[in-house]
């Protein structure tokens, strides 16, 4: 079986090297907001090239605490993609605020072109999703909201080390917000998400909301005196899952490479069939934290798929606004038409660092077959 996902070959590979790091945290003797969570945050802002940074409990913590400490307030409105994932709405409902989505254009990210007509009086922020791994119009998103006097928050949860003119997703709007989960680029074995920020001001913020609104800076008086400037969140990267990631961290830029030699493979061995394949715009660098492709008989070829022990995902096979748990909260669902469209076509096919090129060309030759055969 080819799985779509899994984390046990490359725990398997470096076995030996995890368990030791994992060893010598736990003997240290702290558990939260110690050395490995310090070192994890210096090399993380230090990668990306931002001036702040800190790390979260999730990337849906992430957006949630971004999201709040720009001011947001209950009945301002968030302009976001339609198709994201779950958790972005989510952290935008939760900081008690209301999503307002816009559609997507054939890169599945979101149409800027949509984006003004779209802005009231209530919009305080725009979130652009960089989704599978590709990031967004981010020149004309910036220019709009700097004639809106609007913020941007970028959820990069798929988007990790990718790039837009030279700049890294996730420092280019006001924050940017990332995921951690086991199956991103960088992946903890558990849950983890950071911000990134250039603003010293809002990385205070952040900072105090990430742990029940207390102060920890070295030059204020009521530094680890419990006591609470604002409401906060419980939301904390752990000493053992820092350390995992402080080590994976070095080899990132590896496993982008790889991700980007296997989907060149599936584009040549693809081109030629009857189906749809993730492009790359050329104003910025994929990772291909997923490659996804299109076929208007998507539901017939997965099933097929999974006869020949392929597995794959449907990412995402509701757009949010048709979700039961958001229906109330959206009033433009007339114009999403392209997110609904495309929702029932796209599947992704198997992608990570640890497949082998056999194991790709394998998927190829299965899935022209099956096509062949529909």
């Amino acid at each position: 079986m080819i799985e779509f996902w899994s984390y046990k070959k490359e725990y398997n590979k470096y076995n030996k090297q995890i368990l030791n790091i994992v060893d010598k945290t736990l003997k240290k003797g702290s558990v939260f907001f110690s050395t490995e969570l310090d070192n994890f945050e210096k090399n993380f802002i230090k990668k990306y090239r931002a001036r702040y940074g800190i790390a979260v409990g999730s990337g849906t913590e992430a957006l949630t605490i971004a999201i709040k400490s720009l001011g947001i307030k209950t009945g301002d409105e968030i302009i976001t993609a339609a198709n994201t994932a779950i958790p972005t709405i989510t952290a935008i409902v939760n900081a008690g605020a209301k999503p307002k989505l816009i559609d997507i254009g054939e890169d599945y990210l979101i149409d800027v072109n949509k984006i003004q007509k779209e802005i009231t009086s209530k919009t305080k922020a725009i979130i652009p999703v960089h989704l599978y791994g590709q990031t967004c119009e981010m020149d004309e998103i910036i220019k709009i909201a700097k004639k809106n006097k609007i913020q941007v928050i970028e959820d990069c949860a798929q988007s990790q080390g990718s790039f837009y003119k030279k700049k890294y997703a996730g420092t280019i709007g006001k924050l940017g917000c990332f995921s951690f989960y086991p199956t991103k680029i960088l992946g903890a074995y558990g849950d983890g998400g950071f911000i990134l920020t250039d603003d010293f001001k809002t990385y205070k913020k952040i900072k105090r909301l990430r742990f029940y609104g207390i102060e920890t800076e070295e030059n204020n008086k009521y530094k680890n005196k419990y006591y609470s400037f604002e409401n906060g969140y419980n939301s904390r990267l752990d000493e053992v899952q820092a350390s995992i990631l402080n080590f994976k961290l070095k080899k990132v830029d590896s496993f982008v490479k790889k991700r980007r030699n296997l989907a060149k493979i599936y584009i040549k061995e693809l081109s030629s069939i009857n189906l749809i394949l993730p492009k790359e715009n050329n104003y910025n660098k994929h990772v291909y934290h997923l490659f996804t492709v299109r076929h208007s008989k998507r539901d017939k070829i997965v099933k097929n798929l999974l006869k020949y022990k392929i597995n794959t995902r449907i990412i995402y096979p509701y757009p949010i606004h048709i979700m039961k748990g958001y229906k109330k909260f959206i009033n433009n669902k007339n114009r999403l038409n392209n997110s609904l469209k495309k929702s029932k076509e796209i599947f992704c096919l198997p992608l990570y660092p640890e497949l082998s090129v056999r194991d790709i060309k394998y998927i190829c030759k299965t899935l022209k077959r099956v096509i062949s055969q529909i």
